[in-house]
């Protein structure tokens, strides 16, 4: 059973850090590309960051310098660690994996009907 778990949210103030995790299981980070997403009120899900199964990593533009994707296959856990925080960072963060072909790097990588499965979001707000 392909599960997906995010969690390390919370409330920061601009200039902050917050690191996420998204525990998996029932299958391998080999298997998988797994990417992060975030949703805030009204808005459409959109892509954050996503490594692919060999390690590779994206980043959409407005979180590029500050965030940091990385992955330990030993613990199952993708990690992004976010720095220098903003308000317009504030959404809910999902985590998704994808089955991806092909899996190169770069905008569609990050689209979110690419994604085959997905974990509860965590809530990160940022306040100013």
């Amino acid at each position: 059973d392909v599960q997906l778990q995010a969690s390390g949210g919370g409330l920061v103030q601009a200039g902050g850090s917050l690191r996420l995790s998204c525990t998996t299981s029932g299958f391998t980070l080999n298997d998988y590309a797994i990417g992060w997403f975030r949703q805030a009120p009204g808005k459409v899900r959109e892509g954050v960051s996503g490594i692919t199964t060999d390690g590779k990593t994206y980043y959409t533009d407005s979180v590029k310098g500050r965030f940091t994707i990385s992955s330990d296959n030993s613990k199952a856990t993708v990690y992004l660690q976010m720095n220098d925080l903003k308000p317009e960072d504030s959404a809910v963060y999902y985590c998704g994996a994808g089955d991806i072909y092909p899996m190169t790097v770069g905008p569609r990588f990050l689209l979110p009907w690419r994604y085959d499965y997905w974990g509860q979001g965590t809530q990160v707000t940022v306040s100013s």
